[in-house]
């Protein structure tokens, strides 16, 4: 039947396609939670509104989308027929997992910064998977 094996390929590739932004996602986050903790010392006094905190990483999630177009210009997988599905899944999941690593971290008796959190992560997420999807499709 050629057009359930098309139907299972594109959702096999909106799944890696996905998957794979999700991790990257994930990777680029840790490391700004890890430059948030190292540099936090240094702006102990700056302290932004929770809007403005969240503009931030929003678009500093773009401007990792950006530099990662230097590292993947072309789409990873080729485009399905679920194209921008990893717009609002992606993110939302990143968000959660990093809800999740602040818990843990709290739960250890760390102090999570603010990334680490569903919100932030979320939008952190949503400002990467905009710009590839803008630039990449």
């Amino acid at each position: 039947m050629p057009g359930m094996d098309e139907f299972l390929s594109a959702i096999l590739s909106a799944l890696a396609e996905l998957l794979f932004e999700f991790l990257f996602e994930l990777f680029l986050e840790a490391i700004v939670g890890l430059i948030v903790r190292a540099t936090r010392s240094l702006f102990s006094n700056a302290v932004l509104s929770p809007a403005l905190a969240a503009a931030f990483y929003f678009l500093l999630g773009c401007a990792s989308g950006a530099v990662s177009l230097l590292l993947f210009p072309h789409p990873i997988f080729h485009p399905s027929k679920l194209h921008g599905v990893s717009l609002l899944i992606s993110p939302v999941i990143t968000g959660f997992v990093m809800s999740q690593v602040g818990a843990i971290l709290r739960r250890n008796g760390r102090e999570s910064v603010r990334i680490e959190s569903f919100s932030y992560g979320f939008a952190f997420a949503l400002g990467f998977a905009l710009v590839r999807l803008i630039f990449v499709s």
